[in-house]
């Protein structure tokens, strides 16, 4: 098994550090203006874009596991943001769909989202090393 150089230690630990800083940004921006956590923002695009979906086809988007995407869909569900119907010729299955009040939520975290986006990065690197850094990670998803 190959180790890692000090370099590649090096990238590792800042890319963790940054990507965990730029979350907490947009999660405590979302919570001081009263808005559900970033997790809900992503939910309500995924489903703003594929509608109707079946949660199964969430897990990859979103990243999630199936136990803690089951409990996103219920709160989600319970709150009115989202539509949960019978899925035609699949007794046992689901789809989901975005409500209107989905829609209006998604479009009043956007904002605050979006500032907390231009603070974490947008105004630490220039738009030249912004679209580096961008062509960077590309190659690491």
């Amino acid at each position: 098994m190959t180790m890692p150089s000090a370099v590649t230690i090096l990238t590792w630990a800042r890319l963790v550090r940054a990507s965990a800083k730029a979350l907490n940004t947009a999660e405590l921006a979302l919570k001081q203006a009263g808005l559900p956590p970033l997790e809900w923002y992503e939910l309500l695009a995924e489903l703003q874009h594929k509608t109707p979906i079946r949660p199964r086809d969430l897990q990859g988007p979103l990243h999630a596991e199936q136990y803690s995407l089951s409990r996103l869909i219920a709160r989600t569900v319970r709150a009115g943001l989202v539509l949960r119907r019978p899925c035609p010729g699949d007794a046992r299955g689901h789809t989901l769909e975005l409500t209107e009040a989905g829609t209006a939520m998604r479009a009043a975290m956007w904002p605050v989202y979006g500032a907390a986006i231009e603070q974490a990065l947008g105004t630490r690197l220039t738009e030249d090393e912004r679209l580096t850094l961008a062509g960077l990670l590309q190659r690491l998803v």
